[in-house]
């Protein structure tokens, strides 16, 4: 498949699209919102001249920030556009950044809207986060000669396998690219096997690690547990979790208040339009449950604290003891594991994290991070760590060292972005 092919395929698979828009807003009426803005019309105001960075959604929007926010301090005088393609994303970007930032959806990936959004935004850089690799918009911006940048870039076995099956997309795709900027060397091998030039690879790690937490988070989630007289409760967090995960995390609770019925779970499903749906099965579970957007505090009787704000998942691991990262009992390739470990607290998850196997594999070999096969595991193991403050302190400390070791990811990137943005 060549690039016009793929473009034919795009337009013809239009309506479909429609549809998927249309029953995504029965869920999440946010998807009705703002149509024209994905195929370039009606576009809000946008100064020209900056740099443009592509987040897909919520979880590359929060491992931009870090960069989005040196970006800001380094160039005042360039106007910064951060796109996405969800809702929630949409959300996080203008929490994160109010009117610091522009945004505005990425259009679809098809020429014609492709070329009208650059032609409007004009930009000095482009900059893709992790691997959201859409032809038709990398080829306008190599037309248009606006240096294209692919960071703290991914790619897992299976992804590469995927696109190798497209050779003639991929290949003409990568080679357009000015860098690509590598969490591992692996992934490296990888884009460059799939026709990426080896000059404009390299390997500049994850930024991820590069995350700050402020100092004064974890003395409010302290005092907000002591608020609620729950300074000896044992507390965990079931974060980001996926349809399918949280009946399995709600059996593993019960199975923990039978042992320890002053137990409390944070559960904190990972996108906002199963809130609703995960209040209601925790009700129906039997569970007495406050939802974090009440703003009520949480009583002894209380068994489940439902996460459903955005914008404070942090702080919601800072309250817990123990954190299990989601995504990962269901085969969805899992989340952040990293935001818990720099908080010092000691990782769970389940055994598919293809899209976190290098931190992974880092966090598993200094002891901070603690694999479930299923299940029934993660409820067996709950109270045995919930039990052992000596242990949990050192998994923490563990992870905290994992972090700091493999920061500077964030340093080399923008190095990096800072040869490719031209001067004057």
């Amino acid at each position: 498949m060549n690039r016009h092919f793929y473009t034919l395929l795009f337009h013809l698979a239009l309506p479909l699209i429609a549809l998927r828009l249309y029953l995504r807003g029965r869920q999440a009426p946010a998807y009705r919102r703002r149509v024209a803005e994905r195929f370039s019309f009606s576009l809000p105001a946008l100064k020209p001249g900056g740099i443009w960075v592509h987040a897909v959604s919520v979880g590359e929007s929060i491992a931009a920030a870090p960069l989005i926010k040196a970006l800001l301090e380094r160039h005042p005088e360039l106007p910064v556009t951060v796109t996405c393609m969800t809702p929630t994303g949409s959300e996080r970007i203008r929490a994160l950044f109010g009117e610091r930032v522009q945004h505005c959806y990425l259009p679809y990936d098809l020429p014609w809207a492709a070329a009208r959004f650059l032609d409007r935004l004009r930009p000095k850089l482009a900059v893709i986060m992790e691997t959201e690799l859409w032809p038709n918009h990398i080829h306008q911006c190599a037309r248009r000669g606006i240096p294209t940048v692919l960071a703290n870039a991914r790619l897992s076995e299976k992804s590469a396998r995927g696109y190798a099956r497209f050779a003639g997309l991929t290949r003409p795709m990568l080679a357009e690219m000015s860098w690509i900027a590598v969490q591992t060397e692996a992934e490296a091998e990888r884009f460059r096997q799939l026709g990426a030039r080896s000059e404009r690879v390299s390997i500049t790690g994850s930024i991820k690690f590069d995350l700050r937490i402020d100092p004064e988070l974890p003395e409010r989630a302290r005092a907000l547990r002591a608020s609620w007289g729950a300074e000896r409760r044992p507390v965990w967090i079931a974060a980001s979790t996926h349809a399918g995960e949280d009946e399995l995390i709600l059996d593993a609770h019960r199975r923990l208040l039978a042992e320890r019925p002053d137990g409390l779970l944070i559960l904190v499903p990972r996108h906002p339009e199963r809130f609703e749906a995960v209040h209601v099965l925790c009700q129906r579970q039997g569970f007495s449950t406050v939802r974090r957007s009440s703003a009520l505090p949480v009583r002894a009787e209380d068994q489940v604290l439902l996460g459903d704000t955005m914008g404070e998942l942090l702080f919601l691991y800072a309250l817990a003891d123990v954190a299990f990262v989601g995504g990962s009992l269901v085969p969805n390739g899992g989340h952040n594991l990293l935001e818990p470990a720099a908080l010092g607290l000691p990782v769970l998850s389940g055994p598919h994290l293809f899209n976190f196997l290098e931190i992974a594999a880092q966090l598993r070999a200094a002891g901070a991070l603690l694999e479930v096969a299923n299940g029934e595991e993660l409820a067996a193991q709950l109270p045995i760590l919930l039990g052992a403050p000596d242990r949990r302190r050192l998994m923490g400390s563990s992870g905290l060292d994992v972090l700091q070791a493999s920061q500077g990811a964030l340093a080399l990137l923008l190095a990096g972005l800072g040869r490719l943005l031209p001067t004057g």
